[in-house]
């Protein structure tokens, strides 16, 4: 079914009221169709291909390609639309066929930050300034609190990044496994809004998160930041995942209380239960919202050859003129900014360790 974007059922969202928003989506509604979906056409994915061609006979540096140096006037009339979508449809979209096994690795970087400038500005990644992240087992293991665990090959937990867009280019999928799960956080409020609202009112407040000793010099190794905000009728949510639960025992952060304990408990359980789940093809981009999205990725089993390895690769994208939010927390969607560290787009993970 081809690509159609949600129907605009939007009111006025206001705290502890039930939300009305295209973002507030069932996964029994999605696994109706794939109208979610967009397929480039032959052409769209030839555009794609003359313009990697045009940057790299260009030898310009990717980061500083700009949505100008990229040209794709066929498929930027498709990616407005998807990227419309992001902000007031269903918080997420799926773009299908992007010819990566016709590009060399510079290549497919190339179209992936071209394709990301219609979305938005990239923000670095980690503390190391990486522009561009991979998402790649190399051994790890998530319990190891040293450990990113898209580094690994385990499940994760539900979580949102600090910027507005997190995109996935899936260069190689996985033998078995690996699934991405997305779950729509308006949805999720309002289930608990029904069912615990005294849950819901304690995660309508500022809570501290963990830095990751990610910092430049002076910054305290937390953040305060709203986990559910109004502003302007538009909901944000956060995840109260590992970045807030991570923090507790930082120096300056209180102890999180019971009802907070067990609010975060009732979203991760809410979130399980609404889930929904996608499979990754190569040459699949998932784009999402994380104001309206909290997200995450199943176990996986990978292949024994090296070259078959599940391989993602990651752009977090800041946008000035996204989702309408409460005054400051744009601030906290520019990503991983540490003072002195230059910014660098990693071809491959090999570069980040």
């Amino acid at each position: 079914m081809p690509f159609k974007p949600a129907l605009r059922n939007r009111q006025p969202a206001q705290p502890m009221q039930p939300l009305v928003d295209p973002a507030g989506w069932t996964a029994a509604e999605l696994a109706k169709d794939d109208s979610w979906i967009y397929e480039l056409s032959e052409t769209e994915a030839d555009e794609v291909l003359g313009a990697v061609a045009a940057v790299q006979n260009s030898a310009m540096d990717i980061l500083a390609l700009s949505a100008a140096d990229f040209a794709m006037p066929k498929l930027d009339k498709a990616l407005a639309i998807l990227r419309d979508e992001l902000d007031e449809g269903r918080g997420f979209v799926l773009l299908r066929g992007i010819p990566v096994a016709a590009m060399d690795r510079a290549g497919v970087a190339a179209a992936f930050w071209g394709i990301g400038t219609r979305f938005g500005r990239a923000v670095p990644q980690n503390g190391q300034g990486h522009m561009l992240g991979h998402i790649k087992d190399i051994g790890g293991d998530q319990r190891d609190r040293t450990v990113r665990g898209y580094l690994t090959a385990n499940e994760m937990g539900y979580h949102c990044d600090p910027c507005d867009t997190v995109g996935l280019m899936c260069l190689q999928p996985s033998k078995n496994g690996g699934w991405s799960r997305i779950a729509s956080t308006v949805s999720i409020y309002n289930v608990m809004l029904e069912r615990c609202p005294d849950l819901l009112n304690e995660l309508i407040a500022d809570y501290y998160f963990s830095r990751h000793a990610e910092i430049s010099a002076g910054e305290k190794p937390f953040y305060k930041q709203a986990m559910f905000s109004f502003h302007d009728g538009y909901f944000t949510g956060r995840s109260p995942g590992d970045f807030a639960l991570r923090a507790q025992g930082l120096p300056g952060v209180p102890d999180l209380t019971e009802a907070q304990h067990a609010a975060f408990k009732a979203f991760r359980e809410i979130a399980h239960e609404l889930h929904f789940s996608m499979d990754f093809r190569q040459g699949d981009v998932q784009l999402v919202s994380n104001p309206v999205i909290t997200h995450t990725r199943v176990e996986f089993e990978d292949w024994p050859e090296a070259e078959r390895k599940r391989h993602l690769i990651r752009l977090w994208l800041t946008d000035p003129a996204g989702r309408p939010m409460i005054p400051g927390l744009r601030d906290m969607t520019h990503g991983v900014e540490v003072k002195g560290v230059p910014l660098t787009a990693p071809l491959d993970v090999a570069e980040l360790i």
